[in-house]
């Protein structure tokens, strides 16, 4: 009798162990399920590698861009973007970022030598002055960027559009308005890196430059039937002023560019000129360029006759007026002052 309760007693023990191990493996199992995830359901945890620190761009919150028009919320990583200047172009393409569609370059076909092979592909929008709205709408932009004094008649339909951000001027605002357009873009820091770098080249060439940047140096452009003296407030007379190069004095009461008659020939002189024509192909810009190199005053001018003279490039010292050009005009600044970059 005490041998078979003795089975008993064992028998009931071994049950007992089987069923706490058969509730341990079942835990085990349910807290294993809850860390997976079914086959084909997304990472949110920053990818393959874990990396809790990078955030989803389609997780990342819209920001409010203060801008000439007011306040604008735009996308945190806006992936369609059509720009209506031609400095907001460059501007775009330096932070990496290909527009969906584009206002024409001023001369070009349809776009500027030194921008065209990164713009392949982008749908020509029309002028500055007269962008086509319905194109624009076409193409469902999730942010537009424009300027003020080139759209601002238009800008309630822009907006209608998509969110919009514009700039207040294209007159020497250059820098102003590329670090708009990189917090419009979301790219504010590397857009402080691409203008740091620019400053770095400047703070180079004024010291290798030394005593040469006090030769005053004129600037001068023919245009159709038209010639100008350009001042202090243009694309050239902003980065001439940021360097230190020094500038002939000009009876102006305007600070961007002075119109002149070939009377006035004696006034575009200084120890250098530079100029540049604005030719759209109608020929009427190089003619202008024609009459004057080769009339008499002109020739008599100081730096002329001291061979102090050079032709430079119209879009890249004035007419494109973005971050490109602005390294472009430098790079040709190091030739014409003999400097090694």
């Amino acid at each position: 009798m005490k041998l078979e309760e003795s089975y008993i007693m064992a028998f009931i023990r071994n049950i007992k162990s089987t069923a706490i191990l058969a509730v341990i493996l079942t835990f085990a199992l349910a807290i294993s399920a809850c860390g997976s995830k079914p086959a084909g359901s997304a990472d949110t945890s920053g990818g393959a590698a874990g990396n809790k620190s990078e955030t989803p761009a389609s997780t990342a919150a819209p920001h409010i861009v203060k801008h000439a028009m007011g306040e604008t919320e735009v996308p945190a990583a806006p992936k369609r973007v059509v720009i209506l200047t031609n400095e907001g172009t460059e501007a775009l393409l330096s932070l990496g970022v290909k527009p969906v569609g584009a206002v024409k370059s001023f001369t070009g076909n349809p776009w500027y030598d030194h921008i065209k092979a990164d713009m392949e592909g982008v749908t020509v929008l029309g002028e500055e002055s007269q962008p086509n709205l319905e194109q624009i709408a076409a193409l469902k932009p999730d942010l537009i960027i424009g300027n003020k004094m080139r759209q601002e008649k238009v800008y309630d339909q822009l907006k209608a559009i998509a969110p919009t951000v514009f700039s207040e001027t294209l007159r020497g605002e250059w820098k102003n308005n590329y670090m708009l357009y990189a917090e419009a873009l979301g790219k504010k820091e590397e857009g402080q890196k691409v203008i740091a770098a620019f400053d770095s080249r400047i703070e180079d060439f004024k010291g290798k430059a030394g005593d040469k940047l006090q030769q005053k140096v004129s600037v001068v452009r023919f245009m159709a039937g038209k010639t100008r003296i350009y001042l202090a407030d243009t694309f050239t007379g902003i980065i001439f002023k940021q360097i230190g190069i020094a500038r002939p004095e000009v009876k102006s009461k305007d600070t961007f560019a002075e119109e002149i008659t070939k009377e006035r020939l004696p006034e575009a002189d200084g120890d250098m000129i530079l100029y540049f024509t604005y030719e759209t192909g109608d020929g009427k810009g190089s003619q202008q360029e024609k009459d004057w190199l080769n009339d008499p005053l002109w020739k008599n001018l100081n730096a002329v006759k001291n061979n102090k003279v050079h032709r430079v490039n119209d879009v890249i010292w004035n007419t494109a007026g973005g971050v490109k050009a602005a390294n472009l005009m430098l790079d040709e600044l190091y030739t014409i002052y003999e400097i090694k970059s």
